[in-house]
């Protein structure tokens, strides 16, 4: 983008800014004094910098946008509204580029994501606080479009780059959570959204990132920060953040016919249970009753402490079973001028339902579901063709590869959490930028039946790909 910019438009603004400052400060020095105005003139500045290195960083700075809005530290409250503008920003840029370069294209896929945004739109005329859910249906809008033009030109002709960068953003990510984890500061808010992130993210890209590099230091790195991850979900005590985890993590390892690290990965995992059985019973206990039952009477068997949500939302779902109570709220409250937030839902809007799966039927009937999942649909046939490839090449060296570690680590996870369709959750966001660009790089699966009949042709996929 910033190459079309002319060198005289360049050297205008370069003399032109220091006045205009110069002048603001004289005629309205409180804008330069009030902290307020400067964490706004900041907050701009550092947009428009995203924006001149549009290619390279937005894409990183839009997720890092949500994730701050969605931690439990101070910077939370400022990234809260600013995360909309940057992803509002994000998709009406990359929809420019877009129509500007004629390179892209929109397929069956994207033309379902547009129908599934027009069946959210429909489903909010039947919620008790439309206003909301056209606000919702509107942040689902430009999550999509931004996905199917900011995140898909971040990855284009520059593969290798966004996937290093990606792995490195991880070993920081898991890092950083571990020190704070370390001074005892739960920096994502709750141990379910540390499992969310570590199961779903760090997990399986970091083990990818591990077995595709040849390099010494960098796999025993990765297998550190690997393991870090793993641990980090483990004592997160998310059911679903460590089942979303280890399938991802044991699918990858079986595709690959690593089936001597599937198997010491399941040895290690039971020597240390049976040694902490042994040495501390106490702590097994504790585990079981923490983790396995979320401390509900064992009785009522592994999934009672969902049964209360579930049943709320299937109850939802028998009131409004077509067009559902609008994305994202709730049938249910008090007055619905009162309780509606600015930038984010609060408690009186929404409710948990304990399944994303649930929650989009609940919100948006069967009618508005039959799109996303559709898509769900779409997604799940391009990880099969994904697999195959890995099956038969041997080999991991694929764009394709971590993405549908992410995307099966999620559908995962999302039937036990609520935030594959809500627009304002980081995970929703990464998930659904990650599932655009895989409909670009995944592998046709016709492919591989031509690669499974032709040896040779077999053999030589696997040259490319090492």
């Amino acid at each position: 983008m910033s190459q079309r910019i002319t060198k005289g438009f360049l050297v205008a603004s370069a003399l032109t800014a220091p006045l205009l400052l110069a002048y603001m400060a004289y005629s309205r020095p409180f804008y330069f004094t009030s902290q307020r105005y400067l964490g706004g003139l900041i907050l701009l500045e550092f947009l428009i910098a995203a924006v001149w290195m549009y290619r390279r960083i937005f894409f990183p700075v839009v997720i890092l946008a949500f994730l701050l809005a969605g931690v439990d530290l101070p910077v939370g409250a400022v990234w809260t509204a600013a995360r909309w503008l940057f992803l509002a920003v994000g998709a009406l840029c990359g929809l420019f580029i877009v129509v500007k370069e004629h390179r892209y294209y929109f397929g069956l896929f994207h033309l379902t994501a547009a129908f599934a945004v027009l069946a959210a739109l429909l489903s909010a005329t039947e919620s008790r606080y439309p206003d909301v859910a056209l606000l919702k249906v509107l942040s689902l809008f430009l999550l999509f479009l931004y996905a199917g033009t900011g995140a898909r030109i971040a990855v284009t002709d520059r593969e290798n780059v966004f996937f290093a960068r990606l792995i490195l953003g991880c070993e920081a990510f898991v890092g950083i959570n571990a020190a704070f984890y370390a001074l005892g500061i739960e920096a994502m808010g709750n141990p379910n959204s540390l499992g969310a992130v570590m199961g779903v993210v760090g997990a399986p890209v970091l083990l990818w990132g591990t077995l595709v590099t040849r390099e010494r230091s960098l796999q025993q790195r990765r297998g550190v920060f690997f393991t870090v991850a793993m641990f980090l979900g483990f004592i997160s005590h998310s059911r679903a953040g460590i089942a979303a985890a280890f399938i991802s993590c044991g699918l990858l390892c079986l595709a690959l016919r690593k089936y001597k690290l599937f198997t010491e990965g399941l040895i290690i995992i039971t020597i240390v249970m049976a040694a902490t059985a042994i040495f501390r019973p106490q702590m097994i206990s504790s585990l079981t009753s923490s983790t396995v039952y979320k401390g509900v009477d064992q009785q009522r068997g592994v999934f009672a402490s969902r049964q209360a949500p579930w049943q709320m939302a299937i109850d939802k779902i028998g009131e409004h079973p077509w067009l559902g109570a609008g994305l994202g709220t709730t049938a249910e409250g008090g007055d619905p001028k009162k309780e509606q937030g600015s930038f984010a839902s609060n408690v009186g809007v929404t409710t948990e339902n304990g399944s994303s799966y649930l929650s989009l039927l609940a919100g948006t009937g069967i009618l508005g579901a039959i799109p996303c999942l559709l898509l769900l649909m779409m997604l799940i046939g391009k990880i099969w063709a994904t697999m195959i490839w890995m099956r038969v090449t041997g080999s991991a060296v694929h764009a394709a590869v971590p993405i549908a570690l992410v995307l099966i680590a999620g559908i995962v996870h999302a039937g036990f959490e609520d935030w594959m369709f809500a627009p304002g959750n980081y995970l929703s966001v990464f998930f659904w930028s990650l599932a655009f660009i895989f409909i670009d790089v995944a592998p046709k699966l016709k492919q591989h039946v031509w690669f499974l009949a032709h040896p040779a042709v077999r053999q030589q996929a696997v040259s490319r790909a090492s």
